[in-house]
Order: C-alpha cells, then sequence, then structure tokens
C-alpha cells in the first residue's frame, strides 16, 4: 500500500464590531479548487464583551459549513465516478 502526505493550509479571517463577529474560512485543495464557509456569532446585549469568544463561535460555525461543502464535495465525486449516489455521512 502506497501513502501520500498531502497537507492543507486552512485560513481563518475575522470581522467584529461590538454586537457582531463575522468568520470567513478558506481552503484550498491539491487539486487548485478552494471551499470556503462562513460563520456569524452575535453578543447579547447583557453579555460581556468578549472578542475572543465571538471568534470561537464564528469560527466554529464558519469551519462546519466548510466542513459541510467538503463532504457534499466528495460525494458528488464519488457519485459521478461510480454512476450511483452515496451515502452522505452524518455529523
Amino acid at each position: 500500500m502506497t501513502h501520500t502526505a498531502a497537507g492543507w493550509h486552512v485560513e481563518l479571517e475575522f470581522e467584529e464590531d461590538d454586537q457582531r463577529t463575522r468568520a470567513a474560512a478558506l481552503v484550498r485543495l491539491a487539486d487548485g479548487n478552494e471551499v470556503r464557509g462562513h460563520g456569524y456569532a452575535s453578543r447579547h446585549r447583557t453579555d460581556s464583551n468578549q472578542p475572543r469568544v465571538g471568534e470561537e463561535i464564528a469560527g466554529a460555525r464558519a469551519l462546519n459549513e466548510l466542513a459541510m461543502k467538503l463532504l457534499t464535495k466528495a460525494h458528488d465525486e464519488i457519485d459521478q465516478v461510480s454512476g450511483r449516489v452515496s451515502h452522505p455521512i452524518a455529523i
């Protein structure tokens, strides 16, 4: 069995104001494709201002969307090659 090492670099960027945090995630795949995900977090007016927490929530949501898009892409490729409908993996 041959093993090939591969790596992905994921970029996360954040935009914040006093109430909201927006995150954008990007991964560039070896085939040249890019997949993007976005996430948002809102601070309730009675919560203390903790920007790191907003980044963690928005970042996690962006990475979750990115993961779902990668799963969909993989299943579409399986279906295209095999000529059948694959069974998506539930997270």
